[in-house]
């Protein structure tokens, strides 16, 4: 297999279907794309492994891009000194998961993009974050650090090994079975009355920045409400999305959420827009309007539900994975406004009247540009909506004739049926009976152009069809399938459902901890078969499959699902009991349960 890096452009990447791929494949890197080819490349030439994970709307991945990966010079070092290996960690969240818990086990926190370093077998020995081309923010320049861990691999062996024996050591520790733990009702509420005391009672939200939208935590909350009969759980819940509403984590022109906040306003955000968040909040909007009757709430859920329509949808009526924060190399200038700008669009009185609304001045609130928030609260009437309305229009329709962000629309079966359970949840709360149709739609397409007999495959891009379904797609596609059913009655739904579920357990059970591994017993062998328990953006598998499991029993009236539930949740509740935060899923799972 050729690659033309070395002179000229182009890499072994420009055969990838993968959007974060193929942004690289004119980098002058050498990239191989993950797989036995790599690997085995990496053992004849005994070189060491430069592994790369990110994905097509990361931002700092593009800059590290930008900067090194683009740069002829830094690229000569990394083809002189490792095969260098690029992964999009949305199509492969088993070997991010393993790289990932490896850099966790290094110290180092853990972000996009992730940069490993692997023995030519795939062991991981040490790695971090972005590093930048010169030194900066506290971070050693990016060819330095190439130049020492080869030298490292070179000259003192014995130090690479001992790391690699500890980090092997550490990741086969986190799959042995642990003691069993008993969580019940009054665990489950003095957890929520700690969570409580975190929410940041003037903006929403966990105190501090950045600030995640949470959505786990605020379902965690929302049912302590339930449990507990008590309105001030879900007043944080409300309190929270308020603030997430109003925004600039929320576009207020388009509609969708970006993925965080810098700031613990909910002012700045990172601008990428992933299917996963929006699915969850969602959801919670619907709650929300549902208990209250703010319309607010049922305002941002249209919203986001119309820009799901207008730019996250496949011709076949799949939900694309998500949307890049940079255009024109500039992360948010898609979404920025100067007051010149506005008022050449909408005129004088408009431009100030909107101005007060959406808190644009000549100085900006970003990078001297104004991110559009109403965090202001400025009183506003029925008429001062509808002016409001009819002047974002306007805008948007001009920002249309910007440079777009990209989007990456690969179809990933596991973000897919997060949305598709959203989407048919919210559809039923607010009786918005397209939503459900519009599930019907995309869960058809998975359950065909996605689906080999009763295997799930994870990705689909332009027509093909990539690697094998993990977990967390069985898991997110059985929830869709049981939201489908409870709301339509129809049965073939349910049918699916139980074809799902016996897969999983033939080929992803694990018999040693309970629950599920990541990946089946047929998979691509990896140096370790993860089987994490931990929360992510979105929740565990094994938190999502233990819902199923209790739906299940209750819609078939069979309790060997309800004895499956049991089983799954008591044998990884240990794990859950060290780490609260890390399985707020599961004990939603559990309070479904109880």
């Amino acid at each position: 297999m050729g690659s033309k890096s070395a002179s000229g452009r182009g890499n072994r990447l420009a055969r990838e279907t993968s959007p974060y791929l193929l942004q690289h494949k004119d980098n002058p890197v050498d990239w191989w794309p993950w797989g036995p080819p790599a690997l085995q490349h990496a053992r004849e030439v005994n070189k060491p492994i430069l592994l790369s994970v990110g994905y097509a709307a990361c931002h700092w991945c593009h800059v590290m891009a930008h900067e090194s990966f683009e740069d002829d010079a830094t690229a000569a070092v990394m083809n002189d000194l490792f095969v260098n290996i690029k992964v999009d960690r949305e199509e492969r969240p088993d070997i991010d998961q393993i790289y990932m818990a490896a850099l966790h086990h290094l110290g180092e926190q853990g972000g996009w993009p992730l940069t490993m370093f692997l023995t030519p077998a795939g062991e991981p020995v040490w790695g971090g974050t972005y590093f930048p081309k010169e030194s900066h923010y506290g971070r050693p320049a990016f060819v330095d650090v190439l130049r020492e861990v080869a030298r490292l691999f070179r000259e003192e062996p014995h130090r690479i090994e001992q790391n690699r024996a500890a980090l092997m050591q550490r990741l086969a520790a986190a799959a042995r079975p642990q003691g069993r733990v008993t969580i019940g009702a009054a665990e489950l509420d003095n957890f929520a009355m700690q969570v409580a005391r975190l929410i940041d009672t003037v903006h929403g939200g966990l105190r501090g920045a950045p600030k995640f939208p949470q959505c786990q935590i605020f379902e965690f909350l929302w049912r302590a409400g339930l449990r507990r009969c008590e309105a001030r759980f879900f007043e944080l819940v409300e309190h929270s999305l308020e603030g997430m509403c109003e925004g600039g984590i929320y576009d207020h022109l388009g509609g969708g959420f970006s993925r965080y906040s810098v700031d613990e306003r909910w002012l700045v955000p990172h601008f990428e827009k992933m299917l996963y968040d929006n699915a969850q909040l969602l959801e919670l909007l619907a709650l929300a309007h549902r208990r209250s009757g703010r319309a607010l709430f049922h305002m941002r859920a249209l919203e986001t539900v119309d820009w799901l329509a207008r730019e996250m949808t496949t011709a076949d009526g799949a939900f694309c994975a998500s949307l890049d924060a940079d255009s024109e190399g500039e992360e948010g200038k898609f979404y920025v406004w100067s007051k010149a700008e506005i008022e050449s669009l909408l005129g004088r009185d408009d431009a100030d009247f909107f101005a007060a609304h959406y808190d644009v001045t000549a100085g900006g609130n970003f990078e001297g540009h104004t991110i559009l928030n109403r965090l202001q609260g400025a009183p506003r009437t029925d008429d001062d909506e509808k002016r409001l309305a009819r002047l974002r229009a306007v805008l948007l329709q001009a920002r249309a004739q910007r440079v777009r962000p990209g989007l990456d629309d690969k179809v990933l079966a596991d973000w897919n049926g997060l949305m598709i359970a959203a989407l048919v949840n919210a559809g039923v709360l607010l009786e918005e009976s397209d939503w459900v149709a519009r599930a019907e739609r995309a869960f058809v397409f998975i359950a065909s152009a996605m689906t080999r007999g009763d295997r799930l495959g994870h990705s689909w891009r332009e027509g093909r069809l990539l690697f094998p379904g993990l977990a967390s797609d069985f898991a997110a596609m059985i929830k869709a399938a049981l939201a489908l059913h409870e709301a339509t009655g129809r049965a073939d739904y349910l049918d699916t459902a139980l074809a799902w579920q016996a897969a999983l357990d033939r080929h992803y059970a694990n018999e040693t901890n309970g629950g599920y591994y990541l990946t089946a017993d047929d998979a691509e062998g990896l140096v370790v078969r993860p089987a994490s328990t931990v929360d992510d953006a979105t929740p565990n598998a094994n938190a999502i499959a233990a819902q199923n499991l209790v739906r299940l029993a209750a819609v078939t009236g069979d309790m060997q699902w309800r004895q499956k539930a049991d089983g799954l949740i008591e044998g990884i509740l240990s794990a859950a009991a060290e780490s609260l935060f890390g399985h707020i899923a599961l004990l939603n799972a559990l309070d479904l349960r109880l």
